[in-house]
């Protein structure tokens, strides 16, 4: 029962994440820009962060941050109705991969929390290294052609999300003591600087005009990073034996490579969308030539 409702809660988040997504990509320019629609984006989005936060509450950055990925999976069909068009057996193959390894993975860890409070000389320390990892990033981005660019935004928007995350379990950790304590603890300030940067990395990867590049890199990092820093800091802890942790490593490794699998998916449909029809019927016509020339 401990884990039903936190986990109830990252369910449902995941299925405003993925709706709020789906608005925002669907509602930037070309450039990257935004429209009045995008907003409705946010405010969908805003929904998903507030009941991840409840999650958080209740629950640990290792239950909660997995059944997040679920948004990939709720996205899915979501897309493909708005696209007029049914999901085929290769989507509807690593959806339930991905389904049973993060079902797997809450089943055999059973996470359990650790401390609460991180030390502010170990905050400070991790700030600079999420800084200087960011400051790579970006700077590489500058360096390399649209499609690595989407990339490592995406990676840096990911990044800054996991940051987020761990961010909000302190938060939400310090409300149970005292209504107005995050008020004074620095993780209430640093979610808004996080937040900002991590939408504003976003759009800078939505502007590079490859969105299937950018969208694996953002759903893998942000899970990644939210449950190592869980584990580092919180002391976060799983209920495995060493075979049980070679088993839940494996499994995690396959959740994140469903992930990946689905969004080449998408690339795929992405890249013969945005083909023009002439081309489209040409590409079609010479795989037709070629499949009866082999018969």
């Amino acid at each position: 029962m401990h884990l039903f409702l936190p986990a109830s809660l990252a369910l449902v988040s995941a299925l405003f994440v993925a709706v709020g997504t789906l608005v925002r990509q669907r509602s930037s320019t070309a450039t990257g820009g935004i429209t009045r629609r995008w907003w409705y984006g946010v405010a969908l989005a805003a929904i998903g962060f507030a009941l991840q936060a409840v999650a958080l509450g209740m629950g640990t950055l290792l239950l909660v941050q997995p059944l997040i990925v679920l948004s990939v999976l709720f996205a899915l069909p979501l897309e493909a109705y708005l696209d007029h068009r049914r999901l085929n057996f290769q989507e509807w193959k690593w959806g339930i991969v991905l389904t049973l390894c993060i079902a797997a993975f809450v089943l055999i860890t059973m996470p359990q929390p650790g401390k609460h409070q991180v030390e502010p000389a170990v905050l400070a320390g991790t700030i600079v290294v999420v800084v200087v990892v960011l400051g790579g990033l970006v700077v590489f981005a500058r360096r390399v052609s649209s499609h690595y660019r989407a990339l490592l935004f995406g990676s840096a928007s990911g990044l800054l999300t996991g940051v987020q995350s761990f961010l909000l379990k302190g938060v939400v950790t310090q409300l149970g003591d005292k209504i107005y304590e995050p008020l004074l603890h620095p993780e209430l300030y640093l979610i808004l600087c996080v937040a900002a940067a991590s939408v504003y990395a976003q759009q800078l990867a939505f502007a590079a005009h490859d969105l299937q590049t950018s969208f694996p890199a953002m759903t893998v990092m942000e899970p990644a990073v939210a449950m190592a820093l869980g584990v580092l800091l919180l002391g976060e802890r799983a209920q495995v034996d060493w075979f049980e942790g070679i088993v839940v490593a494996a499994v995690l490794v396959q959740m994140f490579y469903a992930v990946l699998v689905l969004a080449q998916h998408a690339a795929a449909r992405e890249t013969e969308f945005d083909k023009p029809p002439e081309l489209v019927g040409a590409t079609t016509s010479t795989a037709h030539a070629k499949r009866d020339h082999a018969h």
